[in-house]
């Protein structure tokens, strides 16, 4: 068998399994986000959560004023609601694709906010900061927030139009 005999299958594989392997990926993607923002909004209901993001939310000129109004407590349970709220949102694509999608732009909002703490915590990019690399991994869930609200708003996309379920 040649090189040439082998690259032959591997394109035909490609060609067939590429839409099915991007329509698990979006899925992946969908649940593991709403997942995700379930399981950590459900935490800031809880003491241990609300004080372990203290020193991200006591530092940010976007939402420290949060603190005053609402107390520790209060804030880390308005950022549980918004997270739980998109959680659900997401997850009723099948049901609700414009209510996903509008969960996946809350999402990436809300990924948004918590990037800009890299850069308002103290010594967060300090190769000892427990902070750096625990925010950076919302780079790629703002990436898949973003997508599965572009999936999403195409699904719901009037008959006619390329709709995608």
């Amino acid at each position: 068998m040649t090189t040439r005999d082998m690259t032959i299958p591997f394109t035909e594989t490609d060609e067939r399994w590429a839409p099915s392997l991007a329509s698990a990926g979006t899925h992946v993607l969908r649940y593991g986000l709403a997942a995700l923002l379930l399981l950590w909004g459900a935490f800031k209901f809880l003491e241990f959560e609300a004080e372990a993001i203290r020193p991200l939310v006591e530092n940010s000129p976007f939402v420290s004023w949060m603190y005053a109004a609402f107390g520790v407590r209060g804030t880390s349970a308005v950022f549980g609601v918004v997270e739980v709220g998109a959680a659900l949102a997401i997850a009723l694509r099948r049901w609700l694709p414009r209510a996903s999608a509008y969960g996946s732009l809350v999402a990436g909002g809300v990924f948004l906010v918590t990037l800009t703490f890299l850069f308002t915590t103290p010594g967060a990019f300090a190769p000892d900061s427990p902070w750096g690399g625990f925010l950076m991994k919302d780079v790629v869930l703002l990436g898949a927030a973003l997508a599965t609200a572009a999936e999403a708003l195409g699904a719901h996309a009037p008959l006619g139009k390329d709709r995608r379920r």
